[in-house]
């Protein structure tokens, strides 16, 4: 590089040991040196932070917390670290020197990638995920420019200087989305909680592209990208590619599910996933029936799915290897390998994307939301102006008659995204603060305004937004007694799942380890495997195919391979004692003797929600609530809803399983009249409904709920917007004593 001439760390010597040589990558916060290890007498990388830097906090702190992460972490699919300095001068970080190319070199010079290809990379990216976060690391900017490539096709993931360690509080200091928008999750857009489940996306969405050679969701404006991430659905990849394997699709999807207790819940999970689609290509998971065979319409406009069963048929000798193997597996054969090696590698390690683009993408991920603010309160103003043109001209209603007072809804119980789309033409609803509490992450728990307390258009409402259940620690027991194992984690408010296998290096009765590894933060409630040591072992066996046996055939085949099976119930449509899940791969050798977790159908069909969508006429006015009927029985409720914020439309949501037909029923709250608004087919399993019949105008005409002039239409404004121009709001008067939700969580 020409910049090598006049670069004073050239010739440093830095510790008395780290000789530089060469100067072999810029970036945007430091740039990277190829030196000399004087006492070991090997090449290694140095990493220093560039000095318009060295006093930003922030650089530091993202700096000196990738040494950190790293330093922990010892995996042959990351990037080793050999020694650190940070003093006034200088701040630096040794580490492995790797021979390669960035995985996104690859990928750009590659085009698709044949998918035998791909899933050496991604399983081997998500070995070293699953280390780092078994130490209760998250990565947070998992993609293709962080992953570098030997010439070998081993993998090695670097750049830990946003990751998170799990002990700190689950948001950045600012409160920023922080990593890179086009592989951003979507809690990472919206500056919310990230844990594993982040980086498990970011792998989705690296798999897509492998794939399919085109990022999910790629527009010119970064803004739109991270939104498209919140809130549009994934393009099947099988529309880019339309020879896509089934089991492959499904395992993108599944990854990529906007909700994270929807994705895979660890990387092993996904690399059992993946390993069990190497065995058999042509095998389904059935994550998502429409993809082999359903509806065209379903399978075009795919909703995100709650399965969480899976099953390929078919099995392998084969497995990864363990957390600490020493080795790398999964190798590419030789005739598999399409790339030229001498092609491919034919630039210098380290030579990172162009500075000016870095600072790009830095620029992209870390401003999201001050971009977003920025047009979105353009788009206010002129929603306003525009809205309130068009009400003047038509109705010539003075501004007595904006100021109207109405009464105020219930917020409580509602996302407050939800709440932001149903009220915010008519209310400033700004979050207070965020808190756990026994709601659901998302949801309003209290309001500062009582409800039907009178209120009139650009009021201010207080609310207070739960975070979920706090989460608890696990911590480390390894080499515990179970007993004293199972005692501390029960006390968090974990559940325990025992599993018995033979260890070479572990003392009979002790811990191994556990799943997740601690110390790390978990939901309470959660269930952790608890590995414990049977001692060592002189025989062992291979993991029968358990799936779709019944639990007597199960059991009796189990003894017969010297294993040991234990029964879980869950409710499913299949048969009652029908096997529906195995903990462990088939195929995959354990000791004798060991615990393998069966998941048994309860022959209870699983029971899912589907809501129901009404459109309100825009002359209704009143209080009301839209209650669902199934052969007679109330089954399902909307909560109570004030037209005048409604937006024109609301939903009831009804619980069940199969198919059923249902009646809606809108009841007058005023007046107690009731009216039927029309009947539904229900498909539980499928997550949707046709209508029968439906007279919403009618419905409302007959409990008296409609006035004799339609009022003026308003847009409902989005979340975002809400929150955008709530700071310039005043609170209102009426703002009383806080509102505390029902003890049951029940709508009021």
């Amino acid at each position: 590089m020409e910049k090598d001439r006049n670069d004073k760390n050239i010739g440093k010597k830095l510790d008395g040991r780290y000789e530089i040589t060469e100067l072999i990558g810029e970036g945007g916060m430091a740039d990277v040196y190829r030196a000399t290890d004087v006492v070991d007498n090997k090449t290694v990388a140095v990493k220093i932070l560039k000095k318009e830097f060295a006093e930003n906090e922030e650089f530091l702190r993202r700096f000196r917390n990738e040494s950190k992460a790293i330093a922990v972490l010892s995996h042959p699919n990351i990037v080793k670290i050999f020694d650190v300095g940070f003093s006034d001068r200088i701040q630096w970080i040794a580490m492995e020197y790797i021979d390669g190319i960035t995985l996104n070199e690859f990928m750009e010079q590659q085009g698709q990638l044949d998918w035998k290809d791909a899933v050496h990379f991604i399983l081997q990216i998500l070995r070293a995920l699953q280390h780092a976060h078994s130490k209760g690391i998250v990565h947070r900017d998992i993609k293709p420019q962080n992953i570098m490539m030997l010439r070998d096709g081993t993998i090695k993931v670097m750049d830990f200087g946003i990751a998170k360690f799990a002990r700190e509080d689950g948001k950045t200091g600012t409160d920023k989305a922080i990593g890179t928008v086009h592989y951003i999750s979507p809690e990472q857009a919206r500056g919310g909680v990230t844990d594993a489940k982040s980086d498990i996306y970011s792998v989705g969405v690296m798999l897509y592209e492998m794939l399919t050679g085109k990022k999910p969701f790629d527009t010119d404006n970064p803004v739109s990208i991270a939104v498209m991430h919140m809130q549009a659905k994934v393009p099947l990849p099988s529309s880019i590619k339309p020879d896509i394997q089934v089991g492959l699709e499904e395992i993108i999807l599944k990854a990529m599910e906007k909700d994270p207790e929807n994705r895979y819940q660890t990387a092993r999970d996904m690399m059992d996933d993946l390993q069990t689609f190497k065995d058999n290509p042509d095998g389904v998971f059935g994550y998502y029936p429409e993809l082999f065979g359903g509806d065209p319409v379903a399978e075009a406009e795919m909703a995100e799915s709650d399965s969480t069963r899976a099953y390929v048929p078919g099995g392998s000798d084969d497995s990864y290897p363990a957390e600490d193997e020493p080795y790398y597996d999964d190798p590419a054969p030789e005739d598999n390998q399409f790339y030229d090696e001498d092609e491919v590698f034919d630039e210098e390690p380290y030579e990172e994307e162009d500075e000016e683009e870095y600072e790009e993408e830095e620029s992209k991920s870390l401003f999201v939301p001050i971009l977003s603010a920025v047009i979105i309160v353009v788009i206010v103003i002129a929603a306003v102006l525009f809205t309130t043109l068009i009400y003047n001209m038509l109705k010539g209603n003075n501004s007595a008659n904006n100021e109207a007072e109405q009464k105020m809804p219930n917020l409580v119980g509602r996302d407050y995204t939800e709440a932001q789309i149903m009220y915010g033409d008519q209310l400033q609803i700004v979050i207070e603060s965020r808190e756990y509490s026994t709601y659901d992450n998302g949801t309003i728990f209290q309001q500062n305004i009582p409800v039907d307390d009178p209120v009139v258009k650009g009021d201010t409402v207080l609310v207070r937004v739960s975070l979920g259940s706090k989460k608890v620690t696990l911590p480390n027991v390894s080499n515990w007694t179970f007993q004293s194992a199972a005692d501390t984690i029960q006390q968090q408010g974990l559940y325990v799942d025992k599993r018995s296998i033979y260890s070479d290096e572990v003392e009979e009765g002790l811990v191994i380890d556990t799943e997740p590894m601690g110390p790390c933060e978990l939901e309470p409630g959660s269930y952790v495997r608890v590995n414990v040591s049977l001692g060592k072992s002189a025989t062992s066996v291979k993991v029968p195919n358990f799936i779709d046996m019944d639990w007597d055939l199960a059991r009796s085949t189990a003894e017969a391979a010297e294993l040991v099976v234990q029964k879980e119930e869950v409710d499913d449509n299949a048969p009652a004692g029908k096997v529906l899940y195995q903990n462990v791969s088939v195929g995959e050798e354990v000791s004798e003797g060991t615990v393998i977790t069966l998941k048994v159908s309860s022959g209870k069909p699983k029971e899912t929600d589907v809501r129901i969508a009404f459109t309100i006429p825009a002359n209704a006015e009143g209080t009301f609530v839209i209650t669902l009927y199934e052969d007679g029985i109330a089954k399902g409720v909307g909560g109570d809803f004030n037209p005048a914020y409604a937006a024109g439309a609301t939903s009831a949501t009804i619980k069940g399983s199969g198919q059923a037909d249902v009646v809606a029923v809108l009841k007058n709250e005023n007046n107690g009249a009731t009216a039927t608004i029309g009947s539904y087919h229900v498909d539980f399993d499928a997550g949707t409904y046709t209508t029968i019949s439906s007279d919403t105008a009618a419905a409302f005409a007959n409990v008296d709920g409609l006035s004799a002039t339609a009022p003026p239409v308003t847009t409902a404004t989005s979340a975002t917007t809400a929150s955008a121009t709530s700071s310039s709001t005043t609170v209102s008067s009426t703002t009383a004593a806080w509102t505390q939700a029902p003890d049951n969580g029940d709508e009021t």
